[in-house]
């Protein structure tokens, strides 16, 4: 089997594993917790299946480095929330109550299991990308390295600075104003770390287009390639579920409204005058 094929395989199979827990636990966070793994593993399997044929390069191998980097902060981010202590996302138990059981058990494998875990495959597309088109590193690998990079950065410090929010928050018995993160980078964006999250997706495709690039593709096939879905649908998919995020925090929190009519949702960007002040 080539590359792809095993990718399909094992995503398959982690697919039926996420499907029949959440059935047997009724809890529907599984893909939740394959999420920063999964996609780390079928990077790698198009770096060793590259190397195995003799089609390896330095740009494959750093991408499966980038990809490390990234799952490892996404996986210390959640457990240290206690993502693998079987706490359910809050977000699929409110809809849980919005739908009759059977409706539920329909989004739960369509959405939830298929169409998220066939995200995590597409993301990760670019690395074969890259392995099919093994070239030397050029100026615009470089570029994209170091952006990618620094998207990881800045959504370490994005979380890090939610996670001492809520936990001064904690401290505070559960209550602190205005409710929600509000200083730092949240200053500039309601979400940078969802911001930056997709923004390393989207370097990481430029990576796998400039490897097409460098070895004669051009605008369409190279620039432009079908891998291009992943970040794309990933941004679908991230925009869908910061705007039911925002509409739960919002009936919890008067003073969003003025924080949402100031901030930018997603892009960080220079906040206009809001009443709802910085916490401290």
């Amino acid at each position: 089997m080539d590359a792809l094929q095993i990718v399909i395989v094992v995503a398959a199979l982690a697919s039926l594993a996420c499907w029949v827990l959440s059935l047997v636990t009724r809890d529907t966070s599984w893909v939740d917790r394959a999420w920063s793994i999964v996609p780390v593993a079928y990077v790698w399997i198009f770096v060793g299946v590259a190397f195995a044929h003799g089609d390896g390069s330095a740009r494959l191998v750093i991408m499966g480095v980038l990809a490390t980097a990234w799952g490892a902060r996404l996986t210390f981010n959640f457990a240290r929330k206690g993502g693998y202590t079987g706490m359910e996302d809050y977000r699929w138990a409110i809809l849980r109550k919005r739908m009759r059981p059977w409706q539920f058990q329909i989004f739960n494998l369509l959405f939830i299991i298929c169409y998220q875990m066939t995200l995590l495959v597409l993301i990760t597309l670019p690395a074969g990308v890259a392995a099919q088109h093994p070239s030397a590193l050029t100026g615009w690998d470089a570029l994209f390295i170091v952006l990618f990079a620094a998207f990881l950065v800045g959504e370490t410090i994005a979380d890090q600075q939610q996670w001492r929010f809520h936990e001064r928050k904690k401290a505070a018995g559960g209550t602190l104003a205005p409710g929600f993160a509000t200083a730092g980078l949240f200053r500039y964006s309601r979400h940078p770390n969802f911001f930056f999250e997709q923004a390393q997706w989207w370097a990481f495709y430029a990576i796998g287009a400039a490897a097409a690039v460098a070895s004669g593709a051009g605008l369409v096939g190279g620039v432009l390639n079908p891998t291009i879905i992943g970040p794309a649908l990933l941004t679908v998919l991230f925009i869908g579920s910061t705007i039911f995020t925002e509409s739960i925090t919002a009936s919890k929190y008067p003073s969003y409204a003025e924080y949402r009519r100031s901030t930018s949702m997603l892009v960080p960007w220079p906040p206009r005058t809001r009443a709802v002040a910085a916490q401290s």
